[in-house]
């Protein structure tokens, strides 16, 4: 029994975790190489981990998806220390408009334009996204936005997940708080009165079946 809490807690926290991964915004360092625009044809597995179309637009299973090639600086743990190596990133740029993640993302094209144009020097940039890149599957993050920076250097605080995260551990330590109460106040009396009238009704048991044992002696 044991093995099956344990088992059911590490499935809850990596399906939480998971879900949590992939909607919070994340912070990466790039210098915009180019965009394009291509062809797309969603299949049934993957079309899940993609936006609706922009909107005003019909959604449809082929359409035209917009593309951000970026040289991105590595990091380690979820982006707070940076690494000195660079890779490929790609980001899609959809319009989330008023569907999940609730990012309200209504400017898809505008962000292509101002991404278009990091691409003519070699500027660095943070671009704010959500989601994964899983190549295998085509699967890309999505741009939320793109603003110039400094360099490659610069450190970035995740503000909105730090305040998500102390908002989050208030609420369950609140929820925690609520149900210990409850349980106090309503269930545990049950419990109690259900166990004492169990034990009556094995002491009343045990005293028939004493008189009923007396009773065939005396026979």
């Amino acid at each position: 029994m044991q093995r099956i809490k344990i088992t059911f807690r590490v499935l809850l926290f990596v399906i939480v975790g998971s879900f949590l991964h992939y909607t919070l915004p994340q912070h990466d360092l790039v210098r915009v190489t180019s965009t394009e625009i291509i062809r797309t044809d969603f299949s049934g597995w993957n079309r899940m981990f993609y936006a609706s179309a922009d909107a005003g637009s019909a959604d449809q299973e082929t359409r035209d998806l917009r593309l951000i090639n970026t040289q991105m600086r590595d990091t380690w743990l979820l982006g707070f220390i940076q690494r000195d190596s660079e890779s490929v990133m790609v980001y899609r740029n959809e319009d989330t408009s008023w569907g999940w993640p609730p990012y309200f993302k209504f400017d898809s094209a505008d962000l292509h334009a101002e991404a278009a144009n990091l691409a003519r020097g070699d500027d660095w940039a943070m671009i704010t996204h959500y989601g994964w890149r899983v190549r295998w599957a085509s699967i890309y993050p999505n741009a939320v936005s793109i603003r110039p920076v400094a360099g490659p250097d610069v450190t970035i605080i995740p503000w909105f997940n730090i305040f998500f995260f102390v908002f989050l551990g208030i609420v369950v330590l609140f929820v925690r708080a609520m149900w210990r109460q409850f349980m106090e106040r309503s269930v545990d009396p049950l419990i109690d009165k259900a166990e004492h009238q169990i034990d009556e009704v094995q002491a009343g048991v045990a005293k028939r079946r004493g008189r009923l044992a007396r009773w065939f002696r005396r026979e």
